[in-house]
């Protein structure tokens, strides 16, 4: 009897091909497209950031509850940018697949990572700035806003070495998390694929380089109207601190994505299947 309502999933070779061929279409889109996409989801990111600072704000609840709650609201990011649709850096590093089969450049590759970032960023600071503007961190006596402050100090912080690792386990996980949103047929699948890798990283500390396109400039915004009682490290929140931070964040989160995730898939499933579709190279 013929399947009716498709309730199976993709399976990983599928979700593979998938990944390769929305890879080649992503890489083509035009610049305009692009750029819009990649404020989106910037934007989308941004509130996803915006949730998880104000369930960590809470100070009544327990680390652990409070981590994993935080990594449950920043799943909104992600969830916009994978069901309404946007151009995220991190995600876009499984573009790779379709770079290394030869369906894209590496030129077109590299030109759409670099695109997407810096747009990224146009979306996530300015909406820190709408954020800053808006007297949200106002709530609760102010305590929002010396969270946000805190965490985009702590993240200035960061020694190199511990901010590449954390961008690495970060990337792998929110890869994944793409990953596993292609192997579904609704929304809700796509949802539930996302919430779990997400809200890993995000409580166990890891680090986005988008998302801190939102956080720190939120901090640095906030600097100067939150007294951040007891917040270490204020004299590293700067515009030199994000660029401290997003260094190694970026590279880690390249290497996690497109190294450890869309790489490792490739050679397993699309190694030897890659070579007929080599027709469809773009310039």
């Amino acid at each position: 009897m013929p399947e009716v309502f498709g309730f199976d999933c993709y399976s990983p070779k599928e979700i593979a091909e998938r990944v390769e061929n929305i890879g080649v279409a992503k890489a083509n889109l035009p610049l305009l497209s692009q750029v819009a996409l990649g404020v989106l989801a910037g934007g989308f990111i941004g509130l996803g950031a915006m949730f998880f600072t104000l369930v960590v704000s809470d100070a009544n609840l327990s680390f652990a509850v409070t981590r994993v709650l935080g990594g449950v609201a920043f799943s909104l990011g992600l969830i916009l940018v994978v069901v309404a649709g946007a151009e995220l850096f991190t995600g876009n590093n499984l573009l790779v697949m379709a770079a290394v089969a030869g369906r894209i450049s590496a030129s077109r590759f590299l030109q759409n990572l670099i695109v997407i970032y810096l747009v990224n960023f146009v979306g996530a600071a300015g909406l820190a700035g709408l954020v800053a503007v808006s007297g949200h961190w106002e709530m609760a006596d102010s305590v929002i806003g010396k969270t946000a402050v805190s965490i985009a100090a702590s993240k200035c912080a960061l020694p190199f070495g511990e901010a590449f690792f954390k961008g690495v386990l970060c990337n792998v996980l929110v890869c994944l998390a793409v990953w596993l949103a292609m192997s579904g047929r609704t929304v809700t699948d796509k949802v539930l694929a996302i919430v779990f890798p997400v809200t890993a990283f995000v409580a166990c500390g890891f680090e986005h380089s988008v998302a801190n396109m939102y956080l720190i400039p939120l901090g640095i915004f906030l600097s100067e109207r939150v007294a951040a009682s007891g917040a270490a490290n204020l004299d590293l929140l700067n515009w030199a601190g994000l660029a401290r931070n997003l260094l190694p964040v970026t590279l880690g989160n390249l290497v996690g994505g497109a190294g450890m995730v869309g790489l490792v898939y490739w050679v397993i499933y699309r190694r030897g299947a890659s070579g007929s579709a080599r027709g469809d190279s773009s310039p």
